[in-house]
């Protein structure tokens, strides 16, 4: 992969960012927001001017979150990854917990399967929609289709 410079010495621009961690520019600019990716200097004529470290961290971000870490949690492990004193049973520790989460989820993913079954089961094809169980059952205020089961 060869480094982008230009006239502005070892910088590369905002654009090149995008494409060598393969995100957007809105996302490079949201990530700025939320303060994951630090505000890089700017050119004489305002251009943001990042380094090669840019592209690794939100290269770093982006698979963070297609691994499922929130914003918060990437935060986290970006200041794990650059404090001295961290170690490995830190990150070890935080992806424990986001497992227990994805479980809970996959529980509560399967639980909202069943219920879509069944209501699809009990509607007939030749029902009108004012007979059916499936919208009668997202048009009631009063009961949940989703019930808590014990695990």
């Amino acid at each position: 992969e060869a480094r982008m410079t230009h006239a502005e010495g070892d910088h590369i621009w905002i654009g090149e960012v995008a494409d060598a961690a393969g995100v957007g520019v809105e996302t490079l600019r949201f990530y700025e927001r939320e303060g994951l990716l630090p505000e890089p200097p700017r050119s004489d004529t305002g251009y943001r001017l990042y380094d090669d470290e840019a592209v690794r961290r939100v290269r770093f971000i982006r698979k963070a979150r297609e691994l499922g870490f929130t914003l918060s949690e990437i935060g986290e492990l970006l200041d794990l990854r650059v404090r001295d004193a961290s170690v490995c049973a830190d990150v070890a520790e935080r992806t424990r917990v986001k497992i227990a989460s994805i479980e809970a989820r996959i529980r509560e993913l399967t639980r909202v399967r069943a219920v879509l079954a069944e209501l699809e089961h009990a509607c007939a094809t030749n029902r009108t929609t004012s007979a059916c169980p499936i919208l009668d059952a997202l048009d009631d205020p009063d009961v949940s289709p989703i019930k808590e089961t014990a695990s």
